[in-house]
């Protein structure tokens, strides 16, 4: 049986590759380790529901603080993706079939912990015809059955092999806020982010809009992977030509070292420098931190999101 805890069972795509060393991380990055017991209520309501969470798989550094509030960010379709990002600790290989009660179990759990706002993100599944878009779909009605007041956030794959239905279905769903990440700039997606294509990516986000203009739209990046600031720049003017609401901007952290180097750490007063200037091209909600990650303080940030239109249209 495959053990997603050996390095090399997890990411056999890339056992072959050079290690690449892992540099000390600046004072700036470092976070407590997880030991609260919001977190272990968390903890046990997601295992007793046999949920997976993007938290642990990613090995995400803000844990410790998301679950001690009670929020996590459920991990739909299984725990192995179909594709081998050069960035990410998510376990490469071929998925098991989807599991039909999977979104039942989802909607219990946010019903239990409570949820004002959840995240629900997933795996790629290039094999699945439609990417995965319909069990996207249930998950969300399930929720909205069980929780109606619970504002629900999707993080999807880019549905790169799909017909252009798979994403009108997810979309006729109606999750408040649709988040696709571009991950990285253009120049950068050959090692980074091979089996995916910026301008596929960068037209889903517009699709969206162009399907349900209400919509929230977000993505996000990295930084540290060998971009420079004229890069950013540029990825903050093709996301507001195709309309996205919400950029968030985070640093980059290599999970082992088969992973892509960290080339540098970006500073504190870097990353205020890239929200100054996504504010200033349009964006209604920027968060752009060096432990910055999709879904980190989803709810709060959701929530200025949403005044931040109204204040925009002049309605408060």
């Amino acid at each position: 049986m495959r053990d997603l805890k050996m390095p090399g069972e997890r990411h056999p795509e890339k056992a072959h590759r050079a290690d690449n060393a892992q540099p000390k991380k600046p004072d700036w990055i470092r976070v407590k380790a997880p030991v609260s017991e919001g977190y272990k209520k968390t903890r046990d309501i997601l295992k007793t529901n046999k949920l997976v969470t993007v938290c642990e798989e990613a090995g995400c550094p803000n844990v410790g603080e998301c679950w001690s509030q009670g929020h996590a960010t459920m991990m739909i379709m299984g725990e192995i993706c179909t594709r081998g990002c050069s960035f990410c600790n998510v376990a490469t290989g071929r998925p098991d079939a989807l599991d039909v009660f999977e979104p039942g179990r989802v909607a219990h759990a946010v019903e239990t912990l409570g949820l004002n706002h959840v995240v629900i993100t997933s795996v790629d599944r290039d094999d699945l015809d439609d990417g995965g878009a319909e069990h996207f779909a249930q998950t969300i009605r399930a929720i909205r059955h069980r929780s109606p007041d619970t504002t629900i956030e999707i993080l999807t794959p880019d549905f790169l092999k799909c017909e252009p239905a798979a994403l009108e279905k997810v979309v006729e769903a109606r999750p408040d806020v649709f988040n696709h990440n571009l991950e990285t700039v253009p120049g950068l997606y050959p090692g980074v982010r091979p089996g995916a294509r910026y301008f596929h990516s960068l037209r889903l986000l517009q699709r969206v809009k162009e399907l349900d203009p209400s919509m929230f739209t977000k993505s996000g990046i990295m930084v540290g992977l060998g971009e420079d600031a004229p890069q950013v720049r540029q990825v903050m003017d093709d996301m507001r030509s195709a309309d996205v609401d919400f950029l968030t901007i985070g640093q980059y952290l290599q999970p082992t070292p088969k992973h892509h180097a960290v080339m540098r750490f970006v500073t504190p007063e870097e990353f205020r420098d890239y929200e100054k200037a996504a504010y200033g091209k349009g964006f209604l909600m920027v968060s752009a931190t060096p432990l910055t990650r999709s879904s980190y303080h989803a709810g709060d940030d959701f929530a200025r999101l949403r005044e931040n239109r109204l204040k925009k249209l002049g309605l408060s």
